[in-house]
């Protein structure tokens, strides 16, 4: 039986190590699906990027995952509501779901090649769990979810298992090292410099630089984009304190083929804890089941071939018929809480804590970093921040919100080239001006004016309203004048001039 991930690519493309001093915008540490996502938005929407990775991109836990694209989390819809709230549970899920739209997005706009498809995915009862109260769990979840506007239903039995399931309709999956790589590549071509074998060693707060290879590399922004966070500029004190909220669970894959129509494609997880998760493929070799689980904190467990061997009988006992070719373990990082940890922390901007579903908030942490760069806000900026206290119940997450997560991602593309000297009288555009988005505009008589395009309000982009002259924001209804002054909430402030932006910066 071969030992190695799935997705390894037989020849993947290199890129050099860091030989020198250099000088950027935006620096990512870490070369799996987070950073190079942060860096392919980054670089598309125009910044000085440089990713630095300390050995190959993908040789982390985005090689060693099942690639699973999906807005339901670990933590069941039902847990979730109770103990954060309905507007939590559903800003969460929606986040998810941005993050899987963008990865949509990013395989259409740049043609990747990856394998993805849309499939249905089955949450479903474990064998050993009493099915009548379990039936009852599901039902509840399924409610739920579908009464915060998400495409879910209870059935009795779904496919394969023959189970009570809470069906979820769309999810998707993918071949994630090849989609990594060819938005990695996709990313040097619009700029970014990418660097392998370049490990960061030192961290200077007071002049914002690292040392790595020797070299000296100084910046604006910074992600560290690792699968645990660095010291990076944290103290050791914060470090340490941010690593009692942190804990390290192994987990393991196997992959088999399976007699042809044996099942249909799709997901399916079941309700047990740790729990056990498997993905069908139809590939150009036949049906292929990559199956996962039995969890357990890293370094506890002595006998290891033993977890191999539980995940093995609990997929024979799925698909007794089934071969099983290869195996892997990676590795989950679970928070205290159950959420992510993605945010400003100690002068720099961190994520981690994605339980096992690391593709999806991987994405969506790449997303919330290259909104922060961009000074966009975002409605999940304090759910999922490293400082979090106990999250407030009346917390205005409302369902009138769900539109926002797609013109905040869109927004991050938005911006022509022009020159705004070049717009006609009566007409205005979001511009690149300088490396910043403007407002730009010019009256009648073509006097030009240059604003902030970004939103006081919640940070979106606005838009120019060709019939009414006015700028106009997607996301909540915000309306200002060509001059920039309010017209209609919610915003309560006017369009910044870059004058201001500048001195806030």
């Amino acid at each position: 039986m071969k030992q190695e991930s799935t997705w390894e690519l037989p020849h993947p493309p290199s890129f050099s190590p860091l030989q020198e001093d250099a000088q950027t915008e935006v620096l990512i540490i870490g070369g799996g699906i987070t950073g190079v996502t942060a860096a392919y938005l980054l670089a598309k929407a125009g910044h000085s990027v440089l990713l630095l990775e300390k050995a190959r991109l993908c040789g982390g836990e985005t090689k060693f995952t099942t690639a699973h694209i999906s807005y339901p989390t670990d933590m069941r819809f039902r847990d979730l509501v109770q103990k954060f709230g309905d507007n939590h549970a559903g800003a969460v899920w929606d986040a998810c779901q941005a993050a899987a739209e963008q990865i949509r997005r990013n395989i259409c706009h740049e043609k990747i090649d990856c394998a993805y498809g849309h499939v249905p995915g089955y949450l479903y009862a474990a064998n050993d769990a009493a099915t009548e109260t379990e039936t009852e769990h599901l039902q509840e979840d399924a409610r739920l979810a579908h009464q915060m506007g998400f495409d879910a239903e209870f059935i009795p039995a779904c496919p394969v298992t023959g189970r009570p399931a809470v069906r979820f309709a769309n999810l998707t999956k993918f071949h994630p090292t090849r989609y990594v790589q060819a938005l990695a590549e996709a990313a040097r071509q619009a700029g970014c410099q990418i660097r392998e074998d370049s490990e960061v060693k030192e961290f200077d707060t007071e002049n914002h630089s690292v040392r790595c290879n020797g070299h000296r590399i100084t910046y604006q922004h910074v992600f560290i984009a690792t699968h645990v966070p660095l010291q990076g500029a944290a103290g050791t004190l914060s470090a340490m304190l941010l690593q009692t909220k942190l804990a390290g669970y192994s987990t393991y894959a196997v992959e088999a083929s399976l007699p042809a129509d044996t099942a249909p494609e799709g997901l399916w997880w079941d309700t047990s804890d740790p729990y056990f998760y498997m993905r069908v493929d139809k590939t150009d070799e036949g049906l292929r089941v990559i199956a996962g689980g039995q969890d357990h904190k890293t370094g506890q467990k002595e006998d290891t071939e033993a977890s191999y061997a539980a995940l093995n009988r609990q997929l024979l006992d799925v698909f007794p018929a089934a071969n099983i070719e290869r195996r892997w373990s990676g590795q989950v990082i679970e928070t205290v809480d159950g959420l992510p940890f993605i945010g400003e922390y100690a002068d720099q901007f961190i994520a981690t804590g994605f339980s096992g579903t690391g593709i999806t908030m991987g994405t969506l942490a790449a997303l919330m970093f290259a909104g922060h760069v961009e000074g966009i806000e975002n409605p999940w900026k304090d759910l999922f921040s490293v400082e979090r206290k106990e999250l407030s119940s009346t917390w205005d997450y409302l369902k009138e919100n769900k539109d926002y997560p797609f013109y905040m991602a869109k927004s991050l593309f938005m911006g022509g080239s022009r020159d705004p000297k070049d717009l006609q009288n009566g007409e205005g555009a979001v511009l690149r001006h300088h490396g910043k988005k403007v407002a730009a505009s010019k009256d009648d008589e073509g006097k030009l004016t240059l604003l902030s395009a970004i939103c006081p309000h919640m940070g979106c982009v606005v838009a120019w309203n060709t019939a009414d002259h006015t700028w106009d924001c997607p996301c909540h209804g915000s309306r200002f004048t060509a001059k920039g002054e309010v017209m209609a909430g919610p915003a309560e402030s006017p369009l910044k001039s870059l004058a201001e932006v500048e001195e806030k910066k």
